[in-house]
């Protein structure tokens, strides 16, 4: 096990490295730079930040400042509001993790709710309405979903007031993000729910005389969950680095939609930060969910 953790730590950094070095090369790439404005201003001016910021050598040597500063716990300054990026990232990201987690744990408890009963009731009416639902909500992307959920709730008939600074401004970026992750929950589990009750040790246990409902939970269950947790530790870390469009529609000013205004203002020092603190949340939840197999299959074998 440590031996598999070491060596996974280790691909871990080497992949955060390869990501940020792909960031740095295609933004630099795009035509344009972080001084550009639309009001023109003069050479000079350019000149005198482009040497303020490291900008006016080469990209390689860039790139290795950058990353030295990085390695040392600085991760520089926003290029248009001069802030820390770390206080920028320290007040933004409680926001998206909140709305990502919760998201996260509305999906995985209604999947595995309506995947399990899906599984007892098959070819029944329960069982074909929800493998309906979950079809037709996969099908709609989710920046579409929370754009119609905007306008029906909070616009057309103003039960949640997604502009004000309560907390019934975070139910509709919630549903928006769950209802995907959610809906592919429910089709897996039903999947290994029907796989894990057709295996000899659970018709040893009936034929044991043990109750329907500690066959289905304490035997059937658990091994189901093998694939969803698979898929649950990339989807929280997905979820929680990919709502930045959700974000933006409802204007909640996580750390999304300071990505997304990172990329448009081209603040190239704002963008790697946050990047490199995404793709480590992502490499970090990867790990865990490893660990994790272990914990609930002690038969796995992780090398």
């Amino acid at each position: 096990m440590v031996k598999y953790v070491v060596k996974r730590i280790f691909l871990a950094i080497l992949t955060v490295i390869v990501i940020s070095m792909i960031t740095f090369l295609a933004m630099n790439a795009i035509p344009g730079g972080p001084f550009n404005k639309e009001k023109a201003t003069s050479p000079a001016v350019i000149a005198a930040l482009e040497t303020r910021y490291n900008l006016d050598k080469p990209l390689p040597q860039q790139y290795l400042l950058y990353m030295n500063n990085l390695i040392h716990g600085d991760p520089g300054v926003s290029l248009k509001t001069g802030r820390n990026i770390s206080d920028i990232i320290a007040e933004s990201f409680p926001i998206s993790a909140k709305l990502g987690l919760s998201a996260s744990l509305f999906a995985v408890a209604i999947g595995l709710v309506l995947g399990s009963i899906a599984a007892l009731m098959r070819n029944k009416l329960p069982d074909r309405l929800i493998i309906f639902f979950t079809t037709l909500i996969t099908a709609i992307p989710a920046f579409v979903l929370a754009t119609l959920l905007l306008y029906t709730f909070g616009i057309r008939l103003g039960i949640v007031h997604v502009w004000s600074p309560g907390k019934s401004n975070i139910v509709l970026p919630v549903i928006a993000l769950a209802c995907y992750p959610m809906a592919y929950v429910t089709r897996l589990t039903k999947t290994s729910m029907l796989d894990a009750l057709n295996q000899d040790y659970i018709r040893t246990a009936k034929a044991k005389g043990v109750g329907n409902t500690k066959v289905i939970f304490k035997h059937g269950l658990r091994n189901a969950l093998i694939p969803v947790i698979t898929y649950v530790g990339p989807m929280i870390a997905y979820i929680i680095t990919g709502s930045m469009v959700v974000e933006s529609i409802f204007t909640i000013g996580g750390l999304g939609s300071k990505f997304i205004n990172a990329i448009t203002n081209r603040d190239y020092t704002l963008i790697m930060a946050t990047t490199i603190f995404l793709a480590v949340i992502m490499v970090i939840a990867n790990l865990i969910t490893d660990i994790v197999y272990k914990l609930v299959d002690p038969r796995i074998t992780l090398e």
